[in-house]
């Protein structure tokens, strides 16, 4: 299994670049902009602080993006969530 994810590593980055290492720094520098302030509000809103948001997202982020074995893939809090984290936190505490 490691092996095979190796493999997969090698593939994916054949031909990476200098070039796609900006696009992907400025990519990445995008997100953040619009993904943290998402989550400090979503810890907020759940009744915890906006450290905790702001943990879960890094976290759930570094999570998603080891375990996943998509090339591409979208992994962001979204509007609903506050939602169903005011009622989780209401029923269960925080």
């Amino acid at each position: 299994m490691l092996n095979n994810y190796i493999l997969r590593l090698k593939s994916e980055f054949k031909g990476y670049n200098s070039q796609k290492l900006v696009k992907d720094i400025l990519a990445g520098l995008t997100v953040a902009a619009v993904a943290l302030p998402l989550a400090l509000a979503f810890g907020v809103s759940s009744g915890a602080d906006a450290g905790a948001g702001l943990i879960t997202a890094i976290v759930a982020g570094l999570l998603i993006g080891g375990l996943s074995s998509a090339s591409y893939q979208i992994s962001d809090p979204t509007g609903a969530m506050s939602a169903i984290l005011i009622g989780l936190s209401t029923t269960y505490g925080l």
